[in-house]
């Protein structure tokens, strides 16, 4: 899964340069009716990512941001946090105790932003879509548990769950269930480019130079009936190639605010010397940073490689030299600030150490130094902390590692493809459950492609959804992180902060990520509105 992956999206197809629509030109900070805000999240169509607006398509933070603002879901995060609340729905519940049939119920009036009514099959229409295109990049695994889709009448929909799934509601507040229009979306195949027609709090124009989208200007959709309350009437979002150049930006006042990502040198600066009329916001974070395996992958096959590197890594020397301290030490897939969480690596591991790696690897038989090949994407993440990570390692003596870089769309597809020994990637939750932070990376449609399987965790992941009491699943999900600690297909690095930096004009600042660093440009204005 993501995404959201989420992380970032794998990507398909070859498009020409294109002007997909004029933002117009009433944009930048203090000048027409738009709020402009700064982000690094790339939105780029080329022969891995035809699709990157199509929710079929789309697992990536970048993609997603997008999409949560232009299309509806029946369920959304509220404002202050917590279970998800009905959006296109004006009521949604589970209709038996075994959290394996979920009916919802329209609003009346909706429509699409075009004047087309929305109906309960344009909701049945959606997810099917997305089962069925089954794109290997998308999110359609988040929602594969649907067995049937039952619709009554022009508003209600029954879900039909294979197996129980007390986190099924918050699967369908992600834009994998977001709901499109038969008129705009082909049923079997993707929509390419950059257009989003939906019945979201906001209409979409992209501006694109090449293959890649350089800003998208979102209006306040009128049609728009749900639970969010739109605080501004237009605001732009702007695409940079770094977050030296948002700053920079920020810092000229040609854009309100800078979010994601704000570097921890930017953050540091910021923090210690405050620029005139900007403020720095702290803000909850739920993403974490994490190496990948090929389990397959000769050079880390044997498990005892994998705990070699899981004993050596120092997290908190990552944390506190590479990013200054807006990384916490990460000891689990589930961060510390979620149910569930125990420190599974610690307890293992402990501190590091070069004699517990080299006793694992010697009682393993492993030749030492161990060659690999350390690969991250140079566009995506901090080279210091790769180059950090492989000065630790090759520090023991027990291994040899060289690091080596790619563009994120290559390297993202390479890395489904297995080409990789050992790869560095971050992880943003698709929804705040500990459930989001181990399935995608165990299940069998895991969104890394990993050849990794554990029989027992197989078995435990349906067993933790059946319990709609979350703390009840604690010692489930405290199993589930023994087996990854033992195991290894992936080491957790470190937990993120988040960060936003704006002109002290702008409100709404503290609402505009929520702890999935979904971005949630309604709740922004301006001190004179």
């Amino acid at each position: 899964m993501n995404r959201k992956t989420l992380v970032l999206p794998a990507v398909v197809g070859l498009l020409a340069p294109v002007l997909v629509a004029c933002g117009g030109t009433e944009s930048g900070a203090g000048g027409g009716d738009a709020i402009v805000v700064g982000t690094t999240d790339q939105l780029i169509a080329d022969k891995d990512s035809p699709a990157p607006l199509d929710p079929a398509f789309a697992y990536d933070t970048g993609s997603w941001n997008v999409l949560r603002q232009t299309l509806q879901t029946l369920m959304h995060a509220p404002r202050g946090g917590g279970e998800p609340v009905p959006d296109a729905a004006s009521s949604c519940g589970f209709t038996d105790n075994a959290s394996q049939s979920y009916r919802c119920e329209l609003r009346p009036g909706l429509k699409f932003s075009d004047g087309t009514p929305v109906t309960a099959e344009d909701v049945k229409f959606s997810i099917e879509r997305l089962l069925g295109i089954n794109d290997s990049n998308g999110a359609a695994a988040l929602l594969s548990n649907i067995d049937t889709i039952e619709i009554k009448g022009e508003r209600e929909i029954v879900f039909h769950l294979s197996t129980p799934d007390a986190t099924f509601p918050h699967k369908l507040s992600t834009p994998a269930a977001a709901i499109v229009s038969k008129k705009k979306y082909d049923g079997k195949k993707l929509r390419t480019g950059f257009q989003v027609d939906g019945s979201g709090p906001y209409t979409m124009k992209a501006t694109t130079e090449k293959n890649a989208v350089t800003k998208v200007v979102f209006s306040k959709n009128g049609s728009y009936e749900g639970d969010v309350e739109t605080r501004n009437n237009k605001v732009e979002l702007r695409i940079f190639a770094s977050s030296d150049a948002m700053t920079k930006a920020l810092e000229k006042g040609d854009i309100d605010i800078a979010t994601r990502e704000m570097s921890s040198v930017q953050i540091k600066k910021m923090l210690d010397n405050p620029v005139k009329d900007i403020e720095l916001t702290e803000l909850p974070g739920l993403s974490i940073q994490y190496l990948a395996f090929n389990t397959e992958h000769p050079a880390v096959k044997d498990k005892a490689v994998r705990q070699a590197m899981a004993a050596l890594i120092d997290r908190g020397k990552l944390s506190t030299e590479v990013y200054s301290s807006t990384a916490e030490p990460l000891y689990s897939l589930i961060p510390s600030s979620v149910t569930g969480h125990q420190n599974a690596f610690y307890n293992k591991y402990g501190d590091p150490s070069p004699e517990k790696a080299r006793d694992i690897l010697r009682e393993a038989n492993i030749t030492t130094p161990v060659k690999l090949d350390l690969h991250y994407a140079g566009d995506r993440y901090s080279s210091r902390e790769f180059d950090e990570i492989r000065d630790q390692l090759n520090s023991s003596n027990l291994f040899s590692v060289t690091v080596k870089d790619a563009e994120w769309s290559k390297f993202r597809a390479a890395g489904q493809r297995g080409e990789y020994a050992v790869y560095g990637l971050g992880w943003v939750p698709d929804f705040p459950d500990p459930d989001n932070y181990i399935a995608p990376f165990l299940e069998e449609d895991n969104f890394l492609n990993s050849p990794y399987v554990s029989t027992e965790a197989r078995k435990l992941i349906p067993q933790s959804r059946r319990q709609a009491d979350r703390t009840a699943a604690a010692d489930t999900f405290g199993r589930l992180q023994e087996i990854i600690a033992e195991d290894v297909p992936v080491l957790p690095l470190w937990q993120g902060k988040q960060y936003v930096a704006a002109q002290k004009d702008i409100t709404g600042v503290e609402r505009l990520l929520n702890g999935s660093s979904d971005l949630q440009l309604w709740e922004l204005g301006t001190s004179g509105d």
